[in-house]
């Protein structure tokens, strides 16, 4: 197929359930918004609310906080692994369970596991006999200290080692803190076997191109292994051959992408300036309210926002104050189908106050466009609702057209 790059960006918008606006609802439609994004990476901090929060409040109508862990830990829909930490069907964990297995083989783990054997078998058992165990479970002055990022007990890191291994399970989270059981106490039986190698890569393979919406297939998600990349070629033409792949073609990227075939007609549709029948909105659009991206949405993190939308985002939480061209947190403005500003915004939850902390345009007339101000002033009033704010200060925003908007906005 050869389509426009707007048809791209509104495609790859449309298929994360962010174009033309909220087609979901409730917690039965975060559900299908997070089999739809296929991978809800997690994040502690929580400037705002937590950055899985964010992603769902932009796609569902009515989502409430920690609906995703809801789902995840109570319902046993999903479960949480990796360390690219995200959330995943739990009806996929054979093929995981494949990928653990990987990791239980590879040399950083069988060092782990020669390094921390003694302790690797105390936590087994105490799993078994407690049910559930967390690291904040064992002092300091009754461990051994250990130098790891995954902790300083070596209690923390067998148990981490036990998750990534696929010998234990998050069972819940206390403030965010995992909270881990034997995999066979958390997961449905008939899940826990292990599917083969062939079936693992081939399903990894397709959830990445699913996960792009339209993939170049190159990255960790889509390889998985070092000295894959023949082996990629090789599935990419075979499925390109069996249907399953097809190659797409978008003016002014270099090189060919592939998309899934089952998206062919969605991905035609946008082509002819229409919108498929499943992602009609709910509610408002996109044009009648700005939706506000989480700092790690599949659509803009990781350089994507610069092929998509031509806006340079960097998430700055890691930055040096002194080096920060934006806020902290500042989260990418979407308008229609364009990422156009950025805002920071901070919860204060002492006083119930959101501040937003700053504004900053990629077009300066926008300062002076009613619809925009109109648009932005309707997703901050979401925005506030969604965090339970009391008051909300725009003492931070100096386009004066928008800050009288927002104003009229304050609770």
């Amino acid at each position: 197929m050869k389509i426009s790059r707007e048809t791209a960006r509104r495609f790859i918008l449309g298929r994360q359930g962010l174009w033309p606006g909220r087609r979901w609802r409730g917690v039965q439609g975060t559900e299908r918004a997070m089999r739809s994004m296929e991978h809800l990476q997690l994040d502690p901090l929580a400037i705002m609310a937590r950055a899985q929060d964010l992603m769902l409040h932009s796609r569902v109508i009515d989502y409430q906080l920690d609906d995703w862990a809801r789902l995840t830990y109570e319902r046993r829909k999903f479960f949480d692994w990796g360390g690219w930490l995200a959330v995943r069907p739990m009806d996929e964990l054979p093929y995981w369970r494949n990928l653990m297995r990987r990791e239980r083989e590879m040399g950083h783990w069988r060092e782990v596991e020669h390094e921390h054997h003694e302790t690797i078998v105390e936590m087994r058992r105490v799993l078994r006999e407690r049910g559930t165990v967390a690291n904040r479970d064992f002092t300091m002055a009754t461990r051994k200290r250990t130098d790891s990022y995954r902790g300083r007990k070596d209690s923390a890191v067998a148990l981490y080692y036990l998750w990534r291994i696929g010998d234990a399970m998050v069972h819940h989270r206390e403030r965010f803190e995992r909270v881990y059981a034997p995999t066979e106490d958390v997961a449905p039986r008939h899940l826990l076997e292990e599917a083969s190698d062939g079936e693992t890569d081939d399903f990894m393979r397709r959830k990445h191109v699913a996960f792009e919406g339209i993939s170049p297939l190159t990255g960790t998600y889509a390889l998985y292994h070092k000295g894959e990349r023949q082996a990629v070629v090789a599935w990419r033409e075979q499925t390109v051959r069996d249907g399953v792949l097809i190659e797409v073609e978008v003016d002014g990227w270099r090189g060919i992408r592939w998309a899934l075939a089952e998206d062919a007609d969605d991905i035609a549709t946008v082509e002819r300036g229409r919108v498929p029948r499943a992602w009609r909105p709910q509610g408002t659009t996109t044009i009648d309210e700005a939706t506000f991206l989480a700092p790690l949405d599949p659509v803009s993190a990781r350089k994507r926002a610069a092929s998509l939308f031509d806006f340079d985002y960097i998430w700055e939480v890691y930055t040096p104050a002194p080096k920060r061209k934006f806020g902290y947190y500042a989260l990418p403005v979407l308008w229609g189908d364009r990422l156009v500003a950025r805002f920071d915004g901070r919860l204060d939850r002492s006083t119930s106050t959101f501040a937003i902390l700053g504004l900053w345009l990629e077009d300066d007339a926008l300062a002076a466009d009613g619809a925009f101000a109109e648009a932005f002033a309707c997703g901050v009033e979401r925005m506030s609702r969604f965090l339970g704010a009391e008051r909300l200060d725009v003492s931070g925003v100096p386009q004066r057209r928008i800050r009288d908007r927002l104003t009229a906005s304050t609770p």
